[in-house]
């Protein structure tokens, strides 16, 4: 008998093939599970940019809200601060040894906003319990160099060179009133008189500048100028005169205003 072996062969053949198919053999994924893969870091990406563009939005937002708030906190605390610093209250007693010597000390009410930036000073001057005296708004101008008077009982004004030997610069003016609220200085007691004259008419109100206009527009202005200034004089001509008294040293100061002769 003989041995048939070809069959064997051919399933050796056979068992060498399917271990080359074996080695050969390919991981099928799915498509959709490969796209799912490929875009994780797409979304990733995504999700970064809009993280920092929410963040970038937030301190917009931020610092929007900061610069309002500074603005706020400005225009209500440190302005309104700074107009009470400057706004003075005063009340003064003085002597008026030739007018009135019985009645002893008179006082002298009035306020007084000094704006250094602008280097003006309003003082406000309302009607003294005692009479003698207009009611009266004042501006001290130097940056133009002149004064302006509103007498409220005429509901006129006049205009004069500003007269830097009697009224203190601003800052000055200032330094005063706040010792004197302190209570570390006192004003002297006696007056200074000064008399004035009417010598025309202002035609042009606007050209005296901002704050004089703002005081004297639509209303009737003339100019004035200095007959003399003394030590408070013994005698004077009332007829046609108004006296307007105000603090604006450290001594009170009567302005007398005599229309032309």
């Amino acid at each position: 008998m003989g041995k048939i072996t070809f069959q064997q062969s051919g399933v050796l053949q056979k068992s060498e093939k399917d271990e080359k198919d074996a080695d050969k053999t390919e991981i099928l994924i799915p498509l959709q599970q490969q796209h799912e893969e490929l875009s994780v870091p797409v979304r990733t990406r995504k999700a970064a940019v809009n993280g920092l563009c929410c963040m970038a939005f937030g301190l917009v937002v931020l610092m929007s809200g900061l610069v309002l708030a500074s603005i706020y906190v400005y225009r209500h605390y440190y302005i309104s601060q700074l107009a009470q610093e400057n706004l003075f209250e005063c009340r003064v007693l003085y002597e008026d040894s030739v007018y009135a010597p019985f009645r002893g000390r008179q006082e002298l009410e009035e306020s007084v906003e000094i704006n250094l930036e602008d280097n003006y000073e309003q003082i406000n001057v309302p009607v003294p319990h005692f009479g003698g005296s207009d009611a009266a708004d004042i501006i001290h101008d130097f940056q133009r160099g002149l004064t302006a008077y509103y007498d409220i009982a005429l509901d006129k004004c006049y205009v004069i060179e500003l007269n830097t030997s009697i009224v203190m610069p601003p800052r000055n003016l200032r330094d005063l009133l706040i010792n004197v609220r302190r209570g570390t200085y006192l004003p002297q007691t006696y007056i200074i008189q000064e008399e004035m004259v009417v010598v025309g008419q202002v035609l042009s109100v606007e050209q005296l500048g901002v704050f004089i206009d703002r005081l004297c527009g639509g209303k009737e202005t003339y100019r004035l100028k200095h007959r003399s200034s003394r030590r408070r004089i013994d005698k004077r001509e009332a007829r046609n005169c108004h006296s307007i008294r105000h603090l604006e040293n450290t001594f009170v100061v009567e302005t007398l205003i005599c229309d032309q002769a």
